[in-house]
């Protein structure tokens, strides 16, 4: 049995998936609640059965599925058999939410990226156990930020290591504004090198304007780096994000973990 784990406002894209798998495998051999679970019938019965006994379980994460209560409830059931070997749990990665912290390093169809077909075609290879399906570990990042303030007045940026020593610490912070409208400061710290970088290029295409920070000590948990940023006149704060140098001639972008100003 395949068990399709997701929330109703996503139907129109897991929908078609669903009646291709259908297809496939045959109606009977798919958990999709539209048509296996009937007027009148416990949801939640029907579900629980669905679970008991799904061979292959595919979670459909996305921003909607993530806020419901009834899809955690499924996802986490869904897992926990997983661990006990009775079924294989595969994600389905939707948008660009981030994936539960006990999902980092589970395997995934990356459906967000390589479109529909594709992650179809990957979804029938696990179903099938063939050995063409490609998935990729949910990128870890021991780096990450928050921001908090008011980008017409001041903002602060903390970069946190959340595991391990990040003994690299420069970093850019991308913004929109040019040289001179705003102002840099790194207020826990002692001398730290800084720049102004114009056009740096970003891996979608765009490009944006950088100010170089990089303090003489690494980043450790428990012990964020924290940047203030304040304009210098009336300019608003146009924050993009921040990349972190991992090599000479290699940057990365760092997830945020906090509110956005």
């Amino acid at each position: 049995m395949i068990f399709i784990s997701h929330n109703h406002r996503d139907k129109e894209i897991v929908e078609p998936i669903a009646l291709r798998l259908a297809d496939v495998f045959g109606r009977d051999r798919v958990f999709y609640d539209s048509w296996s679970i009937q007027p009148g019938e416990g949801i939640i019965d029907r579900m629980s059965e669905g679970i008991l006994d799904a061979d292959v379980f595919f979670f459909f994460v996305s921003g909607n599925s993530l806020e419901s209560r009834l899809v955690s409830l499924e996802w986490q059931n869904g897992l926990m058999k997983a661990t006990k070997g009775r079924c294989r749990f595969v994600p389905i990665r939707m948008d660009r939410s981030e994936f539960p912290p006990i999902l980092e390093q589970t395997l995934y169809i990356d459906l967000f990226s390589i479109g529909l077909d594709a992650a179809i075609g990957q979804m029938v290879d696990v179903v099938r156990g063939q050995s063409s399906f490609r998935p990729a570990h949910l990128r870890f990042s021991n780096l990450g930020y928050t921001v908090s303030g008011d980008p017409q007045d001041e903002i602060i940026i903390s970069i946190e290591a959340s595991h391990f020593l990040e003994p690299i610490s420069h970093f850019l912070i991308l913004v929109s504004n040019t040289n001179g409208e705003l102002a840099f400061s790194l207020p826990d710290e002692g001398p730290f090198r800084s720049g102004f970088n114009e056009g740096v290029s970003l891996s979608d295409g765009r490009t944006a304007n950088g100010h170089f920070v990089a303090p003489f000590r690494g980043v450790t948990p428990g012990m964020p780096l924290r940047v203030r940023i304040k304009p210098t006149g009336d300019q608003a704060i146009g924050f993009i994000g921040v990349m972190h140098q991992k090599g000479p001639q290699k940057w990365v972008g760092l997830p945020q973990r906090g509110h956005s100003v």
